[in-house]
């Protein structure tokens, strides 16, 4: 996606240990415009099959997820929550995902009530590295008796493993921007196919 590859290129910063931040337009401050055309190229990657509902997880994956739900004609997003809050007491699907960038493994929740059987789900996500949060969504979805349609991804640290995992497990992943490595303080870019 070009407006993603410029932000990227013009904004993002590759850090030691793999980080690329791209917190100046994707999940800290947003460049809205760019959330929408987001939201409007995963309509385009997967607007083919059915599909019920977003499902992402908190929070930097949120605003995506709401423009790709509005892209898909005002889908429900559901979210999955970090921890255990007070306020999901009760029936709720949990997973455990290892946060990269955290450097630690925290539960993430749904309440079954948001997440009906027979669901057909899009996960959508900001980052993909180790694909431990697209994981735990898939584990979440499966839980619940729900399919798994595809599973967005705004940018994959391609040098790590978790879109060959995912893919491997015969999952549609689309990543909108695919960083293969870090040169000089700056993320590397795939090549957009013309």
């Amino acid at each position: 996606m070009k407006e993603l590859h410029e932000a990227i290129r013009s904004q993002g910063i590759g850090k030691e240990g793999g980080i690329v931040k791209v917190d100046m337009f994707l999940n800290h401050r947003m460049n809205t415009a760019l959330m929408v055309e987001m939201g409007q190229a995963f309509h385009e990657a997967f607007g083919d099959q059915p599909v019920d509902l977003i499902l992402t997880v908190e929070s930097s994956g949120i605003a995506v997820a709401l423009t790709t739900a509005i892209a898909f004609g005002n889908l429900p997003v559901v979210f999955a929550k970090k921890g255990k809050p007070s306020t999901l007491a009760g029936e709720v699907y949990q997973s455990k995902v290892y946060s990269y960038t955290r450097g630690e493994e925290c539960p993430i929740s749904v309440a079954k009530a948001y997440l009906p059987p027979q669901a057909r789900v899009l996960i959508i996500d900001d980052f993909l590295a180790n694909g431990e949060a697209s994981q735990g969504l898939v584990d979440i979805t499966q839980q619940a008796g729900a399919h798994v349609v595809g599973i967005g991804i705004c940018v994959e640290k391609s040098f790590q493993s978790g879109g060959a995992k995912l893919r491997s497990q015969g999952f549609k992943v689309v990543s909108l921007a695919r960083v293969t490595g870090i040169e000089d303080g700056k993320p590397v870019l795939e090549e957009e196919e013309a």
